[in-house]
């Protein structure tokens, strides 16, 4: 397989935002000053007037694309469907991968361009995952299953979070995301099937570390962990978190 110079790869970068205003903005600030050649889309996800507020200061600034979905659509948020669905018309429109940057993870410079270099090396990859850490440096949700002496890169069987995921265009272009389910919120193990059922290979880069601070866009699932009572109630009676 040719490996290409990593100044004429492209990827289409997005990050669905919903508060959690500290991490969002160093999710974004973060991502702008990576290194690459990308563009980037923020999805802001009927957000309280803070978050939009700075969200539309960041875009100015930092010259990204921001897309508030109170705007195109009605439905309460989370939109996580809607968000792949345009970023997918998108990234087949341009011939892009598309690489997602969850707005309570922190990158590195080269996260980009490393997770870009990948998709060129590895064989058949539908779904490329960074691993995620915690401050201090140790694995953390979702990939603290992951033991700490298992290789760089490996295949896994497991479902790919989309932390940091990159989605190449072959596995885009094999199937099709207008056919995403309707009721589920999120899609990480549902995408992750499809792209083993399709022929391709999931990835997890454990030379590509990102910080991660779980859940902060939506501090109702750490009930998960702290009151599972009150989690199961959220997700149950009130069929929130439908994966």
């Amino acid at each position: 397989m040719a490996v290409f110079p990593l100044n004429n790869m492209e990827a289409l970068v997005i990050t669905p935002v919903k508060d959690s205003l500290g991490t969002t903005s160093k999710t974004i600030e973060a991502v702008v000053r990576a290194e690459g050649n990308f563009r980037y889309i923020v999805f802001n996800d009927f957000s309280k007037p803070e978050t939009r507020n700075y969200l539309e200061q960041a875009c100015h600034r930092y010259s990204f694309t921001l897309i508030h979905l109170e705007d195109i659509t009605s439905t309460p948020s989370p939109n996580y469907k809607l968000i792949l669905q345009r970023s997918y018309e998108t990234a087949i429109k341009e011939n892009k991968p598309i690489l997602l940057i969850e707005s309570d993870v922190i990158i590195e410079p080269s996260t980009i361009n490393a997770m870009l270099q990948s998709a060129q090396e590895l064989e058949a990859p539908g779904i490329i995952g960074a691993i995620t850490v915690d401050v201090h440096g140790k694995y953390n949700f979702p990939y603290s299953y992951v033991k700490e002496n298992r290789g760089q890169v490996y295949k896994t069987k497991h479902s790919i979070s989309f932390c940091c995921t990159l989605l190449t265009v072959d596995f885009l272009k094999a199937f099709d995301f207008t056919r995403l389910p309707e009721k589920k919120d999120w899609f990480d193990i549902y995408i992750s099937r499809q792209s083993r059922k399709h022929g391709f290979n999931n990835y997890l880069l454990t030379n590509v570390r990102v910080l991660h601070l779980p859940h902060s866009s939506r501090p109702w699932k750490q009930l998960k962990y702290t009151h599972p009572l009150k989690y199961y109630f959220h997700k149950l009676i009130q069929h929130r978190d439908r994966i």
